[in-house]
Order: structure tokens, then sequence, then C-alpha cells
């Protein structure tokens, strides 16, 4: 079970608890994830124009795996810049806006909204569908961007990607890894996935009242609700409000759609950018008239621009964070240990053959380990490891491949910056500020769902 770890290993552990340090410390950590890919590479490969070239290899390999979240994103955005120009976002925001009354009603009513929606066609689909229709109304009742984007993301990339019960794509994943039926690591699951969720969400709640009553966090415009770019086109009031129930009757058939064609996951985000670039043009066409074509391009630049504007500061960081995983060989080659899974995999394989056979330890063990192996930002690169050891600690723990939460709550989207782009910018906030806020409410709640779990086990 063992696997001896080597400098590259330790060189990685260094740099990530540099960069964890600079972002505790709100510094940039840009220069630091290209200086940690270049030695990296240069230690791995002992050649100066390979380890060079490494870096811009790593730049590349981030966006690709980016790129659907940058385009879902720029395309949205360039969606919501046409609807605020013609008033239609207005239309569409009023039934909302007459429901949802007070900051705490939007936190919960956009949470479990979230939540729900996120159960059938996981998180990313689900933070377009509602960020541009609910943020403003968010807004407009007191509750700031950040508070929207920590609800959407603890509900989402957390309570619903956590306990994956609809689609069962992670405890599927976990229990064949532990030798399990899927049925009951989700039964075993649905204990620690409620205290998880209950407890993380209240404090996050919690900590955003304090921090809105006294005065250190504000509401404003964000970056897509803030209209100043984008010139006014005024439209009749019925062709307005026609619209405003055309569109939200496009995104309803895409949710029939999804049910319907078992679309998920990638397909269901491609199935909402795609109605939402006919948005763009249809609306565009109408409201522009003879210039709808050309507003067409211009409102996707502006998109296009902002996407790139938030990705942009995360890229560097993702680069480093994938060269924990399979990126390591795809970018610098196959110079790793004999035997090796990968950096983040054998750190993970490394603490859990250290660490003796009880329940107590065991569980802690689990919690870490998912937590190490979600480091590289994604919540299902480590679940399958943390299926096999729960296996070898099966006579301590039970039900132990259940704690497949620690990993999904760190690397699907809670507390890793480049995970939580989706929800920070449909938002227009800082994906490290989200992470910052997020960390205190998720290790709470591991900390406290770790407890239960030595109970349950």
């Amino acid at each position: 079970m063992g696997i001896e770890l080597g400098a590259l290993h330790w060189m990685y552990v260094l740099f990530i608890a540099f960069i964890i340090g600079f972002m505790i410390m709100r510094r940039d950590t840009s220069i630091l994830c290209i200086l940690g890919i270049f030695l990296l590479s240069l230690t791995a490969t002992s050649s100066l124009s390979h380890s060079v070239s490494a870096v811009f290899s790593s730049f590349i390999y981030a966006i690709t795996e980016l790129l659907p979240t940058i385009l879902i994103i720029s395309i949205i955005v360039s969606m919501s810049k046409v609807l605020m120009a013609t008033g239609i976002n207005e239309s569409m925001i009023s039934p909302f806006a007459r429901l949802i009354k007070t900051p705490a009603l939007a936190y919960w009513v956009i949470g479990l909204v979230m939540m729900t929606i996120s159960y059938f066609f996981w998180p990313s689909p689900a933070v377009a569908l509602l960020g541009a229709v609910l943020l403003p109304v968010a807004i407009r009742v007191g509750l700031p961007a950040i508070g929207v984007a920590v609800a959407m993301n603890l509900f989402g990339h957390g309570v619903a990607l956590s306990g994956d019960f609809v689609i069962q794509a992670a405890p599927k994943i976990t229990a064949d890894a532990a030798g399990l039926p899927v049925h009951e690591v989700v039964q075993a699951s649905v204990p620690l996935v409620i205290v998880m969720g209950v407890v993380t969400t209240l404090s996050a709640f919690y900590f955003l009242k304090q921090d809105m009553k006294h005065n250190r966090i504000h509401v404003q415009p964000t970056m897509l609700t803030n209209s100043s770019s984008v010139q006014s086109t005024p439209l009749s009031s019925s062709i307005r409000r026609a619209l405003a129930i055309i569109v939200p009757l496009f995104f309803a058939i895409d949710v029939w759609a999804m049910f319907a064609l078992h679309l998920q996951g990638g397909d269901a985000t491609a199935l909402v950018g795609g109605t939402a670039l006919f948005i763009l043009m249809v609306v565009s066409l109408i409201a522009h008239k003879g210039k709808g074509l050309e507003q067409t391009t211009s409102y996707l630049i502006e998109g296009l621009q902002f996407g790139f504007k938030v990705f942009g500061p995360v890229i560097p960081i993702a680069a480093f964070f994938y060269l924990g995983d399979a990126g390591f060989t795809k970018i610098i080659g196959d110079f790793l240990p004999k035997g090796s899974h990968g950096l983040v995999n054998d750190l993970g394989v490394a603490l859990a053959s250290k660490v003796p056979l009880t329940a107590q330890v065991a569980t802690v063990t689990i919690t870490a380990l998912g937590a190490i192996t979600g480091l590289d930002g994604s919540g299902f690169s480590g679940i399958s490891l943390v299926g096999s050891v729960s296996h070898l600690f099966a006579s301590a723990l039970g039900s132990g491949a259940a704690t497949l939460t620690a990993a999904i709550w760190v690397g699907g989207g809670t507390l890793i910056p480049w995970a939580l782009i989706p929800a920070a910018a449909i938002c227009g906030v800082s994906p490290f500020e989200l992470a910052r806020r997020n960390l205190k409410p998720v290790a709470i709640g591991l900390v406290v769902t770790t407890i239960v779990a030595m109970f349950l086990v």
C-alpha cells in the first residue's frame, strides 16, 4: 500500500504550503505557481529548455480543461447584457422580487433551488440557469453578491454534489473502489451529507450576517449586474413582456429536455449554453434591427472579455495544481516514479499507509485523504482512492466509504479557487474571496461531520 515519496512529491508539498500561505495573506500567487511548474519540470527532466516549455504547455492544458466553463460563463454574460439593455431582465425578475423580500430569504431560497436543480443536472448548468435571473433579485433585497455565490456554491457544489443521490456518479465510483453496492454507500452517506450540509450552510449564513451587520461587507453592483457599459435599447412594453415570458420558457424546455434525454454534466451545460446563444441572437436582432448582426458580435466579445478577465488570475494556479494529477504526464512527460498514480494520490496513499486501523484515526485519515486528493480542484479524481482506502479500513469504519463527502466538499468546488469559478463568475466576485469565505464554514462542517462519523461506524 505504501509508496516511497521522492523529491518531486516534497517539492510539490512545499509549493502547496507556500501557495496556501500567500492566499491567506491575500497575496497574488501567479509567479509562485509559475516558478513551481518550472522547478518541478526541471527536477523531473533536468532540462532547462523542456522546463521553460512546460510552463507554457501547462497554461495550454489548464485553459483546455477550463474552456467549457469559460465559454458557458461568457455566453451567459453576453445574454445577460442584451437582456439588461432591453429591459427584459427587469420584467423577468419582477415575479421573484415580489416573493423574495429579505436577504435571509434570498440566501435560503437561492440555495435550496440551486440544490434541487443540481441534484438532477449537477451544479455548473444550475449556476448558469439561476445566476442571471436570481442574482439581481438578491442584490435588490440587500444580499451581497458574495452571499449569492456562497449560497449557490455550498448548496450546489457542496450539498448536492457530495450526496449525488439522483445521478449517483460520485457514490458509484467510491462504491466500486470499496467493493460495495452503490445503494449501501448512498444510504450510509445520508446522515453525513445532512450533518455536513446543515452545519456548513448555517455557519456560512451566520458569518455572512455578522459581516453585513458590522459593515464588513456591502451590497454593490457586480460585474454582471452593473450595466454601465450597456447602452439602453428600449423595447415596447408588449414585446418586452412577451420576451420576459419566452426566455424563461426556453430554459424550462431545457430542464424538460434534460429529464427526457437524460442529459447531465457537460451535456446539460452545453444545452444551456446553446439556448443562451440563440436567445442572445434573437433578442439582439429584435432590439437593434438593422444593427443586430454587429451588436450580437459586440455582446459576444463583451462576454468573452468578462470570462477571460475572471479566469485570468486562476489559470496559472490551476496549471500548477493540475500537475498533481494526470496533468503531470501530459505536460512534463512520463517522469514519475514507477507505480505512481500522480503526485496528489501518492501523498494520499502515503498518508493512509502510516496510520493505525482504529475507528477514530481512520475516520480522520479518510477526511484528510479526501481533502488532499481534492487539491487539484476535481472532487472526482481522488474519490476512487478514498473508496479503496476505506475498504482497507472496513473493519474499523464499517460504512466508511460514505465519507466521500470530504473529497467532494474540498475538491468539487467549495474551497479550491479554480473550482469555484462558475458561481464566482456569474456573481461577479473573486473566486479567491469566495474560497476564503467558504473556508471557515466548510472546515467547521468537516470537523463536525468527522466526529459524527466516528459514532456511526
